[in-house]
Order: structure tokens, then sequence, then C-alpha cells
């Protein structure tokens, strides 16, 4: 991005003094624009940048545009001064030496970074979190001018997380995703002994909220009618069982919020640790062990992801091992 002009403009108040315009580079280049302000400006609140968007302060190529204008290289965007509040919240958020986080590299080049993300760390701050793996990322490396997440894993959800660093890279995942073409892998425990060895599951969910505003989603029934449900389709494949657990692959074919925890919830196999749809009970034991059986966390790996380089046009096997907590648990069922 480059910055090709600044007019002088006496603010008031807490407002900055300049406008600014931009032209627009290629890692901006089909991005929206609502999303290209939340990026620039992430400490001033959404509802002021779509004011200024609706106002038509913020114009493309001397033009009023709407929140779902998609840049294009070598446009000409015009911003109003911004509220300074934004640096007082960048400030306020620095990541400190002792907060930064040290991932494991799956894969990277030049377009691509792959990590195995940590159980207990969300992908992005909001909600109470400050810093998700993204914001580590982006303190890491300023120098990168573009990074952005392919896809998402739940917080507590370990294992093999996508992020771009090219736009062009981004949006030719994200097709790959959308149309069926990547190849999705987790390794679950669940409570119970599991018998067939190959399940297909086609359900349709609802999401929703709960009293205290915590999303959940729950398998869509009569009573959630009114409700747009969309259809999740998975493919559970038994590894190992025994009397009381199993470890079973579970393969993804579609990509909805929680699709697997509520799917083997609602088969009467709960995923053990899943503080949302599990067996609280049975957590609350596991966790307070003190041997090698403790476990004090979900037991879902996001372990493999095949996917063909946007740029290279290569098949990658992407794959994080379990995690050491998991390995333990894993080792004290001893065998089948």
């Amino acid at each position: 991005m480059r910055i090709i002009g600044k007019i002088k403009n006496i603010g008031k108040g807490n407002l900055s003094n300049t406008v600014i315009k931009e032209c627009i580079d290629e890692s901006s280049d089909g991005q929206r624009i609502d999303n290209f302000l939340f990026k620039r400006y992430r400490g001033v609140p959404k509802s002021h940048i779509y004011q200024i968007l609706r106002s038509g302060q913020v114009r493309v190529n001397g033009k009023r545009i709407n929140a779902k204008y998609r840049l294009q290289f070598d446009d000409i965007v015009r911003i109003p001064p911004i509220k300074k509040i934004e640096n007082n919240v960048s400030n306020h958020n620095k990541i400190t030496k002792t907060q930064s986080v040290n991932f494991n590299t799956v894969f990277e080049d030049e377009t691509l970074l792959v990590i195995d993300k940590p159980s207990g760390m969300a992908v992005h701050g909001g909600s109470g979190v400050s810093f998700g793996v993204i914001e580590q990322l982006r303190a890491q490396h300023p120098d990168w001018k573009f990074l952005e997440l392919v896809h998402r894993l739940d917080r507590d959800t370990s294992g093999v997380l996508l992020l771009a660093k090219k736009r062009a890279v981004l949006v030719d995942l994200h097709r790959q995703i959308r149309n069926g073409l990547t190849q999705k892998h987790y390794q679950v425990m669940v409570k119970g002994k599991w018998c067939n060895a190959t399940q297909h599951v086609k359900l349709p969910l609802n999401k929703y909220l709960t009293d205290t505003g915590e999303r959940r989603v729950v398998v869509s029934t009569d009573k959630h009618k009114t409700q747009k449900s969309l259809t999740a389709y998975t493919v559970f494949r038994l590894q190992m069982a025994w009397n009381n657990f199993s470890l079973l692959d579970a393969e993804l074919k579609t990509g909805r919020t929680h699709q697997i925890r509520v799917h083997l919830a609602h088969l009467g196999f709960p995923i053990i640790g899943d503080d949302k749809y599990g067996d609280f009970v049975l957590n609350k034991q596991l966790a307070k062990k003190n041997d090698h059986s403790k476990l004090a966390r979900m037991f879902l790996h996001a372990h493999k992801m095949q996917i063909t380089h946007p740029v290279s046009g290569a098949c990658l096997q992407l794959e994080a091992p379990l995690s050491h907590d998991l390995q333990e648990f894993l080792g004290s069922l001893g065998d089948t």
C-alpha cells in the first residue's frame, strides 16, 4: 500500500488532522473496504468505520462506495480523519517479549505459513482474548505486508493451521476449501466403545446463543425450524477402541462451527475434555488425576490437511503430531 497524499484538515476534539489518500497494492487487492479499514484501524469501533462509509467520507477513485465494495489493484482510497482512540488501544495491547509465543512451523515459504497451533490459544483476539495466533505472528513479523488466517480452529483444538502471506494465496485456498478440494483429518478421543469401522454422518446444524451470550451449536430439530440450518458432513473411522474410550479419525467434508464436537455428542460419544458438549463429570475426573491418565484439555487435534499449493501447484501433505499430553494419555490406555 502506498500513501500518495495527505490533505491538511484542522480537526477538533479527538480527531486526527489529515485526510489520507492511498493507492491499493496487491496485498489488499480483492479485499472488502470495511475489512481493509478494520485491519488498518484495529482500535477504532466498527460502528465508527461503518458510519464514515455510510456518510460517504471514504471514497474510492473519487466515488462513494458501500461496505461490501472489493478493492482493486491501483484503486485510490480517500480516508478521512480517524479517531485517535486506535493509538491508545494499540499501545495498551502491545505484545511484550514475555507474552510472545513461539509456534512450531509445519511448512513455510514466501507465500504460505503452516503452524501447529497449541491448545488453549484462540486464532484471533476478541471476547476477552487480547492476543490470538494472528496477533502474535503479526507482532513477530512486522515486515510481512500481509498475513491472514486461511481457516480457523477452536481455541481448545490443536494442530494444523494455515495462514496466507499473499492475498491471491488466501483467495485460492478459500476456493479450494469451498469446492471441497482439500482434505482435513482430526484425531479425536471419545467416551464409549465405538463399533463401526467407518461411519458417515450427515446432520443439519443450527447456531444459537446461550443466555450468557456464549455461542453454541445444536443438531436441528422441529423446535428449531425457524432457524437456518446447514448440513454438516463428517466421516468417522475407528483407529483404536478400549472399554471406555475410542480413538477416531474424523474427516471433515464440510466446515461448520463445532461440527465434529456436536456430531459426536449427538451420537452419544462426546469428546473427552470438551467443556461445551462433553461429559462434564468425566472431564472433571480426568483433570484431577495425577498420573499419565490425566487430561486437562479437549482431545481434538487437527493432525493432517492436504491442499494444492496455490503458486507451485504441488500437492502438500501437512501433518502435526499429537502434543505430549495427548500422547501420554493415549499411552496410559494400553493396547486394545
